[in-house]
């Protein structure tokens, strides 16, 4: 059946994994795809043959997790397809939530971790700089974790400065309209204007959660950038970083795979209304939400794909188109399966999520929509604190 612009709004549920936050406005069905006349600009861009989800004023792709092996400088198959695709959904910016390159590890050189960004810029960084994409990173555990040794010291520093003398290189410039570049590329900030000339725009805070404590001058600069009258007048906020607020992998639901704090940090940026939070880490998908701020959870491109937590599905390597409509302040996700191109349906994902510091709903699902044996499934697991979504 193929469905028009006016069907897609009143369906607006979750129809071929196309999810919608705040619960949403359009939806997608894998049966329509926009096919434009010679010459002509797509509507609704996407790889040849592949669904093309509408269009919003404003669209990213989110990948994560690239990495291979430590010190490894090739990148799986899967890296090398999605940076291929990414063009011909005419994104206005590439997220990366991080994970970059293979390194964290103390016996690599110098020499060795140069050799990883170097690798990094040839698969990857040059090809989006090629095609105009602006890209936005967040730092992860591989890329410069800022990890603490017993001694208080940054257990990675050489990482850090490899990293940092790559990023800060002008060759390198990721093309982004800065707001805040102070501290870059560990915590910094940007915007993001639609090309038609308005006054909407998103502001974008990326902090570094590279480890799971973030240092409380780094927390003073980021409650500053968030009152700050330039993120309080943009239309959405988004925040982004590597490790995830709540746990949701097979494998990761333990102390130091997320952020200490969740709780706390997630009333911070609902405090200052921040609509989506983007993390990675867990190489697991998952579009979930707790309070008043949507969580997307970038899957993994690279090596290791995981289970999410509640369920019995095999890991999957993803990439996610996100759509945004100004106007309302939504946000569409379209998700894909990197070995088939196939959309993610939302609804063969787990309903809830219990993990150790809480329990975060799929984005479809409310509060009031769980079931007696859920939210008793939960109290019995956690404190009823942590089952709450206030």
């Amino acid at each position: 059946m193929r469905l028009n612009r006016r069907q897609f709004l009143v369906l607006a549920g979750m129809i071929g994994g196309c999810t919608v936050a705040k619960i949403g406005d359009r939806t997608s069905d894998s049966s329509d795809a926009s096919i434009p006349s010679p010459g002509e600009k797509p509507l609704n861009p996407a790889p040849p043959g592949v669904f093309a989800p509408p269009r919003g004023d404003l669209r990213l792709v989110v990948i994560s997790d690239f990495n291979s092996a430590y010190g490894s400088t090739t990148y799986e198959p899967e890296v090398e397809r999605a940076i291929a695709l990414i063009p011909d959904w005419q994104p206005d910016l590439v997220i990366a939530g991080g994970d970059m390159v293979a390194g964290q590890k103390l016996s690599l050189t110098r020499e060795n971790l140069q050799a990883l960004w170097q690798a990094f810029d040839r698969h990857i960084a040059a090809k989006l700089r090629q095609a105009n994409l602006p890209f936005g990173f967040t730092i992860g555990n591989h890329d410069g974790s800022g990890a603490l040794d017993a001694n208080g010291q940054l257990k990675f520093h050489l990482d850090r400065e490899i990293a940092a003398a790559y990023w800060q290189d002008p060759e390198h410039d990721p093309g982004l309209n800065w707001i805040d570049r102070t501290h870059f590329p560990f915590y910094y900030s940007f915007r993001l204007t639609p090309a038609a000339a308005n006054d909407e725009e998103v502001f974008c805070l990326v902090w570094d959660a590279s480890t799971a404590k973030i240092p409380p001058a780094q927390l003073t600069w980021v409650e500053e950038s968030l009152a700050s009258p330039v993120a309080q007048n943009a239309k959405l906020r988004i925040a982004i970083g590597h490790l995830p607020l709540y746990a949701v992998a097979v494998g990761r639901n333990k102390t130091g795979e997320i952020l200490d704090n969740g709780e706390q940090l997630r009333r911070l940026l609902e405090r200052y209304r921040v609509h989506t939070y983007i993390s990675g880490h867990h190489h697991a998908y998952f579009p979930g939400h707790r309070g008043q701020l949507q969580m997307l959870h970038a899957g993994a491109i690279g090596s290791g794909p995981r289970q999410l937590l509640e369920s019995d599905r095999p890991g999957e390597k993803t990439l996610t188109v996100v759509d945004i409509e100004l106007r309302s302040a939504t946000t569409s996700y379209t998700t894909y399966n990197l070995n088939t191109l196939k959309v993610l349906d939302i609804q063969e994902l787990p309903r809830i999520i219990i993990g150790i510091n809480g329990i975060e709903l799929r984005q479809d699902i409310s509060w009031d929509r769980l079931t007696p044996q859920e939210i008793s499934r939960c109290q019995q697991t956690l404190s009823p604190s942590l089952c709450e979504i206030n």
